[in-house]
């Protein structure tokens, strides 16, 4: 690589800067759309204190789910997330059924109902992540089948049975299918703890919040080295199975929390989605905790704002002004898989719109670096060299655009000088085609020395490694050659300097 095309740190860190610019100019505008709508929910007087206590507690539900989602995302078994929100289920209802029956019979008084109820439920989804888990195992083992196929049969078999219970008990104890299903937000912040204003799902939902966080905090180190190898984490002493098992239970109660909350559908969205967002803009595993964290709380915010806006927006326009608003749950999913798609876009290494810009770029410097060394070896040959864009074109191979814009660049960076329609290397692009042209013949030199190639099978190869040639592998390779002044082809190998 010479080097204007080295793929260095500083490069690197230039053409990532480039994507992040992006990423946080659509998110000022994603945030300055929100707080237009947000401006014009405050003059018409819609947003109270319901609505804010409505995000609190859809941002603490999604941020607790986002937890220990990531390891999930970083264990490659998301599916496991989905299979947990399902199979959850028919623990919870049984959970539920069981603390319904004790009240009806006399041994737990309405008073602590609620309490003993929830503490059922928590048990109940913990004991039943556990058993999901094992029987994922199980069928992989026995029937010998990969372990996707496993999964699906165990979830969508115990999420069916938790569904036949809700619909067989459902008058009995007004289990409501669609509360369980896609949540009731809305409302759930109209149940407040006595002697205050605040929501109990919100509590519930920060306490758990607060408890993964110090979960992840003390055993951040088993966590991270059984996300990423649980062999090597085996080998270290670190008990992966218990972990994956441990991780199982965390989810477990996790979801319940957020259960009553926001439905067992959405717990699925925010379980994986922050952290599949997340994934895509950071490899490192506390900066992706720390995004995840933050898309989950945004899908809130932004869920319940366009809940409560966009319907209207939309349908009125078209003629249904009674459309003023729908579900906040369904409207997170969609701002969390939102947020997805500008990361999948804009992210700055996997980022679709970000790896087009780069390759974009690369192209354009391998042509203006094809001009360097077109230019000066022509100026070897005949002493000078003078040509017009469209012989450039004609001598590089390729369209005359490419070549315009990159001419353009060379010109204003000063490595060529343009005179009329014909440009010319100036003393800056003679240095760096001088070390293009260096490379190429230095590589070409090394590939006839150690393999046995016909001389004219080399310059292809040397046409292509040429541009990511840098500074040391050029050193590397004339201490390899040693003492050779000429390429395989008789031409001289110019020196480094000078």
């Amino acid at each position: 690589m010479n080097q204007s095309t080295t793929i260095s740190p500083n490069d690197s860190k230039r053409r990532w800067g480039y994507a992040r610019v992006s990423v946080v100019s659509l998110s000022l505008i994603a945030l300055a759309v929100a707080s237009l709508a947000l401006r014009r929910v405050m003059i018409a007087k819609e947003w109270d204190s319901n609505d804010t206590w409505t995000v609190a507690t859809a941002a603490l539900a999604a941020m607790a789910c986002a937890l220990p989602g990531v390891f999930l995302v970083m264990r490659r078994q998301s599916m496991m997330g989905d299979a947990l929100a399902h199979t959850t289920l028919p623990g919870i209802v049984v959970a539920f059924l069981i603390a319904h029956a004790m009240q009806q019979a006399g041994w737990i008084s309405s008073a602590t109902y609620d309490s003993w109820r929830h503490a059922a439920m928590f048990f109940g989804a913990l004991v039943i992540g556990v058993v999901s888990a094992i029987l994922t195992e199980w069928v992989q083992k026995l029937g010998r089948v990969e372990a996707s196929a496993a999964l699906g049969v165990v979830f969508t078999t115990l999420f069916a049975v938790g569904l036949l219970l809700i619909r067989l008990k459902a008058d009995q104890v007004h289990i409501d299918p669609d509360c369980v299903l896609y949540g009731i937000i809305e409302t759930t912040v109209m149940d407040t703890i006595p002697n205050a204003d605040v929501p109990r799902a919100a509590v519930v939902n920060g306490l758990v919040l607060l408890a993964n966080l110090l979960l992840v905090a003390i055993f951040f180190k088993e966590l991270r080295i059984s996300a990423f190898d649980p062999a090597i984490s085996t080998a270290m002493g670190i008990n992966a199975q218990a972990m994956h098992y441990a991780l199982m239970a965390v989810t477990a109660a996790t979801l319940v929390s957020a259960f009553e909350s926001v439905g067992s559908i959405l717990v699925i969205a925010m379980l994986i989605a922050p952290a599949a967002t997340a994934h895509l803009l950071t490899d490192r595993l506390d900066h992706l905790i720390a995004i995840s964290l933050t898309v989950a709380a945004l899908s809130a915010f932004m869920g319940h704002l366009m809940a409560i806006t966009l319907p209207a927006m939309v349908f009125t326009p078209l003629g249904y002004p009674e459309v003023v608003d729908t579900n906040t749950a369904g409207m997170m999913a969609v701002a969390a898989g939102g947020l997805f798609v500008v990361a999948a876009l804009f992210g700055p290494r996997y980022g679709v719109v970000s790896k087009a810009i780069d390759q974009a770029r690369l192209t354009q410097s391998i042509i203006a670096e094809d001009i360097l060394g077109l230019l000066y070896r022509l100026e070897e040959e005949s002493g000078t060299a003078a040509l017009a864009i469209n012989q450039l074109t004609a001598m590089i191979g390729g369209r005359t655009w490419p070549t315009y814009f990159a001419v353009r660049g060379l010109a204003s960076s000063g490595d060529v000088a343009t005179r009329g329609n014909n440009c010319e290397l100036s003393d800056s692009g003679r240095e760096k085609a001088k070390r293009l042209v260096r490379a190429h013949r230095l590589w070409e030199s090394y590939m006839a020395k150690h393999f046995d190639l016909p001389a004219d099978h080399l310059h292809e190869t040397a046409a292509l490694v040429e541009h990511f040639l840098g500074a040391e592998l050029r050193e590397e390779l004339a201490a390899e050659l040693e003492d050779t002044a000429e390429d395989p082809h008789g031409r001289l190998i110019p020196p480094e300097q000078g």
